[in-house]
């Protein structure tokens, strides 16, 4: 009854966590006809992907706080609510500006979802189980660029790309049911946080200035944008270098995104043997090696189709250890403020995520060479972080953490 307990919350939690990347995905495919029934270019259109990025990362920081202030289950329910409403509008928009925006507040909805998930393993499972939860719960998130992007690839050559709104509406409306039924009130609300600016930005400045925090939350960060850099250019990459059609691209997403959940399950059976730092040093390294052979070969133009899907299968795998790990590490010193603390590191992963984004279309060129560029370029800058922040984190292990009391494990522990 425990163990079947404990299934459906993670699930539920996978099912919350999943919908930000299900929104991301699977519209990915339609991109060429949106371009076409707007009357405008797929460049414009992946504007509509930044604007997402954008209110996903600026929304975490509202929820945070809130969710620490009245509990877990209501700003949840107020987001999901946003997120349908807002689904159902892009399904009739007109125009490729008005898409824009309402991604933007699409966004804003969804990321209810991601920062009430992250706190609820903080509130429902002992620390030392957090980064096995964080590997299950990639089991269902990775099911969005499994699933998605063929699901849509069909749902635009069959229904057009309007429908793909209506789909996330009813997948989200899903996911309140089974937050009612089957998800836990975790933390009790905190009825003496102040929801006023300046106690709330103090909040956020303790939060980050915590070594293991910021050196796992930003080193997790810039290697989850090597991701976000892939999302991006992965259209133009394979359906205008490489002629693929929007099923096939579909498919090959689907492939790529077997190697990320193999790693993620993977992962649960090093953390036997070995700790989540060792694993994500080791998992952070090799996404380095690995994109500077996708860019050598990208320059010296020694990869095609098949070579260019193995080599970003193998990099986007280390996503698998990585998430995962850095996202248990930054949250551990955290109980009471698990909320905050959450919110933070989605709102700096999903900003950097944004820019990443962007980048890979400022810097468009007729090559893959943006896209693998700045998925090295981001594998890079998360490895010098992690290196330069575990000395950090050495040197703080014995200072107390002002601000924050842990209460004891077990208090909402599944027994």
């Amino acid at each position: 009854m425990i163990r079947r307990r404990r299934f459906w919350i993670i699930f539920t939690l996978g099912l919350l966590s999943a919908i930000g990347p299900f929104s991301i995905d699977m519209y990915l495919p339609a991109f060429p006809e949106i371009a076409e029934k707007l009357h405008t270019s797929v460049s414009r259109v992946g504007l509509s992907l930044s604007s997402f990025f954008i209110g996903i990362s600026v929304g975490q920081l509202i929820y945070g706080p809130l969710l620490d202030r009245f509990g877990r289950k209501k700003p949840l329910m107020i987001g999901l609510t946003i997120y349908i409403l807002s689904s159902v509008f892009c399904a009739f928009v007109q125009d490729v500006d008005t898409l824009i925006f309402a991604r933007f507040v699409q966004a804003l909805g969804s990321c209810a979802g991601m920062v009430a998930a992250r706190a609820l393993v903080r509130d429902l499972f002992p620390v030392s189980e957090n980064a096995k939860v964080f590997s299950m719960l990639m089991l269902v998130i990775a099911v969005s660029p499994i699933i998605a992007p063929t699901f849509g690839g069909y749902i635009t050559t069959i229904f057009g790309w309007h429908v793909i709104f209506v789909v996330l509406a009813i997948i989200a409306t899903l996911t309140i049911l089974a937050t009612v039924y089957w998800l836990p009130a975790g933390r009790r609300p905190d009825t003496e946080m102040s929801l006023r600016p300046r106690p709330i930005l103090s909040g956020f400045r303790e939060v980050a200035g915590v070594p293991k925090f910021y050196t796992y939350a930003l080193s997790g960060a810039f290697a989850s944008s090597a991701l976000y850099c892939y999302l991006a250019g992965s259209p133009f990459v394979f359906m205008k270098l490489y002629k693929v059609t929007e099923q096939q691209y579909g498919w090959i997403f689907a492939f790529i995104a077997l190697g990320l959940v193999s790693c993620s399950q993977l992962n649960t059976l090093l953390l036997r043997r070995f700790t989540s730092e060792q694993i994500t040093y080791t998992a952070l390294a090799c996404q380095v090696s690995l994109g500077i052979v996708l860019v050598a070969g990208t320059v010296f133009h020694l990869l095609g189709l098949y070579s260019t899907i193995a080599i970003i299968w193998l990099f986007l795998g280390t996503q698998g250890f990585a998430f995962p790990n850095t996202s248990a590490l930054a949250l551990s010193p955290f109980a009471a403020n698990a909320g905050t603390a959450s919110a933070l590191m989605g709102a700096v992963q999903l900003g950097i995520g944004a820019l990443a984004t962007a980048l890979v279309g400022v810097f468009s060129s007729v090559t893959a060479l943006p896209m693998t560029g700045l998925m090295l370029a981001c594998a890079l800058s998360s490895f010098l972080i992690l290196n330069l922040g575990r000395k950090r984190i050495r040197e703080a292990e014995d200072e107390s953490i002002a601000g924050f009391t842990e209460i004891p494990e077990g208090h909402f522990h599944l027994h």
